[in-house]
């Protein structure tokens, strides 16, 4: 096995929005028959934009041909505050890697490779949200759960 992680470029704009949506398609256990159309327009169009202003960096990994993992992140401004007082935070998205390749470092690799994209941007302020499969990685990484933020559900 050998593991290339490569940072997606405006090239992978398909590949980056078909791996979306089988990332949603896999986190929410949605059917091949669930219509998400809408989502991988929209995901492709998100994809142009942030090529164009740099606000989100995915990570594409391959063994190979074949796309085995991936990761993003997505970078934002909020109004400073006295603990973020430059207002810059970070989202990390899309993270997936293929059942057969699981434990084996793919996962924490690419986070890896991701908190550094932050880093590099001089953002300490990164979030996610975890489903039961990926909180254990995250935990090892040293991402805690939050205690102080609220959402209004959707109605």
């Amino acid at each position: 096995m050998t593991l290339v992680y490569k940072k997606a470029d405006v090239s992978d704009l398909e590949q980056l929005t078909k791996t979306r949506v089988m990332v949603l398609r896999a986190a929410n256990k949605l059917s091949d028959e669930a219509d998400l159309s809408l989502v991988e327009k929209e995901s492709y169009s998100y994809y142009q934009k942030c090529f164009d202003d740099n606000s989100h960096v995915a990570y594409l990994v391959f063994d190979g041909e074949k796309l085995v993992g991936t990761g993003g992140i997505s970078f934002y401004k909020v109004m400073p505050t006295y603990h973020n007082p430059s207002g810059q935070k970070a989202y990390i998205m899309n993270m997936f890697t293929a059942p057969e390749y699981r434990r084996q470092g793919i996962a924490y690799e690419t986070l890896r490779l991701l908190v550094l994209e932050a880093a590099d941007r001089g953002i300490s302020h990164i979030s996610l949200e975890a489903t039961e499969l990926g909180r254990p990685l995250y935990e090892k990484f040293g991402f805690v759960n939050m205690q102080d933020e609220m959402m209004l559900p959707e109605s």
